[in-house]
């Protein structure tokens, strides 16, 4: 795309500026919101970040539902709207239509400010009439909104009808609208404990899991503390691995499940960026029995065989870390052909009697447990070991959900190799 006019912050509120910008490259660029944030919020203080995180992830997520009103109030489809003009708009509206406490004249005035500053000073009338219709119709608009079907509620929930009917499958209607919801609000901010002190409220369950209200950077910068969901730490606890024992991590990148397993660990992964920070993260969290390569999970050299335990923690739709990553729920795909492939391969470097743990970061059982009853090898009875997460239909499974247990939604499965 062209280059942009800079936009004066001094005349826009810098969150506004920042959010503003992470739409941009999110939807005309393609980039990922969270690197888009980082770039855009160098300069800003940690409030201003935190606002402009809250805008700009909530009108990526809720661009389906904001288009919606969108269109229907300013009477024009929206693949009719200039880009850097709908960018100014999802802003306002997501401001007006779902965040309370932020005065509606900041966010109509900042929208038209911001297109001017984009350089579309011919569409500013438009932008103000469609943001002052927006403030004033634009509530009322979403409560009459139904929910019955899945697509309706993926309309009103801004989703894809295709996960909207996946979750319907799996969860039944409510369930489904349910995790919707749940997905659309901030994930909660869990750590996992290395060593030494930490402010927050530890786990009922999962032993150094904490809830804090705010991420200590200097605590991960020295190995302290590591960023993880309790789903996720949850996984590394089900592989059960012990000191003398060998394990390998078939898709181990960023490293905080591989740098949880005791004895000896070889962690995999194929992307030479993310096994160069797959070990930075090994050497900061002092996980000396780690040993790192780069390869393909489905072709591992032939010394990588007779394994005690294997951990595949599959790529996947990501459904189940959509609060997160707010913009994944446009791009995501099942990737069940994948998941098999690396499965059948983890089982052919395990030892006989070993044990392989399957999980994905999804709720979709075309991914979950369809990929394992298809593999066809004995299962342990995890929803025994670890009732409160206990898969709701298939109990020797466990199965985390958002709106259920507060954390990223994952799925794992232990297999008995013969």
């Amino acid at each position: 795309m062209a280059a942009r006019p800079p936009l004066m912050a001094a005349v826009v509120a810098p969150a506004r500026v920042t959010a503003y910008e992470v739409l941009r490259r999110v939807f005309e660029d393609g980039a990922w919101a969270d690197r888009a944030l980082r770039a855009a919020a160098t300069d800003l203080d940690d409030r201003d970040r935190a606002l402009a995180q809250r805008l700009a992830y909530g009108a990526v997520q809720r661009a389906r539902t904001l288009d919606h009103a969108i269109s229907t109030l300013a009477r024009r489809p929206v693949e009719r709207i200039d880009a850097e003009v709908l960018a100014a708009l999802r802003l306002g509206a997501y401001q007006v239509g779902f965040l309370d406490g932020i005065p509606r004249y900041a966010a109509v005035n900042e929208s038209v400010e911001l297109v001017r500053r984009a350089g579309s000073v011919r569409a500013v009338p438009f932008a103000n009439a469609v943001m002052r219709r927006l403030a004033e119709r634009m509530r009322g608009l979403l409560a009459g909104l139904p929910e019955t079907t899945p697509g309706e509620a993926a309309l009103l929930h801004s989703y894809p009808d295709w996960v909207a009917e996946v979750w319907w499958r799996d969860l039944g209607p409510d369930g489904a609208r349910a995790l919707m919801r749940a997905q659309n609000e901030p994930p909660e901010l869990a750590v996992r404990r290395v060593h030494g002190e930490i402010e927050g409220r530890p786990d009922d369950v999962l032993p150094d899991a904490w809830i804090v209200d705010r991420v200590d950077e200097a605590a991960v910068a020295a190995g302290r503390i590591w960023p993880q969901s309790r789903g996720s730490q949850l996984v590394g606890h089900v592989v059960g691995s012990r000191a003398g024992e060998r394990t390998l991590d078939l898709c181990a990148a960023p490293g905080g499940k591989a740098t949880m397993l005791a004895g000896d660990v070889v962690a995999v992964d194929v992307s030479a960026t993310r096994t160069r920070e797959l070990e930075e993260n090994v050497r900061r969290l002092g996980a000396t029995r780690v040993t790192v390569v780069q390869a393909d999970g489905r072709d591992l050299p032939s010394t990588l065989q007779g394994f005690d335990r294997v951990l595949v923690d599959a790529p996947c739709s990501g459904l189940g870390v959509l609060a997160a990553r707010p913009d994944l729920r446009w791009r995501a795909e099942p990737l069940p052909a994948l998941q098999r492939s690396l499965l059948c391969a983890a089982i052919e470097r395990a030892r006989p009697g070993a044990t392989v743990t399957y999980s994905v970061c999804t709720v979709n059982a075309d991914e979950s447990e369809a990929v394992v009853d298809e593999v066809g090898l004995p299962l342990d009875d995890l929803g025994a070991e670890w009732p409160a997460f206990a898969h709701p239909r298939r109990p020797e499974f466990l199965q985390t959900l958002p709106h259920v247990h507060g954390t990223s939604g994952f799925f794992v499965a232990r297999l008995r190799v013969p």
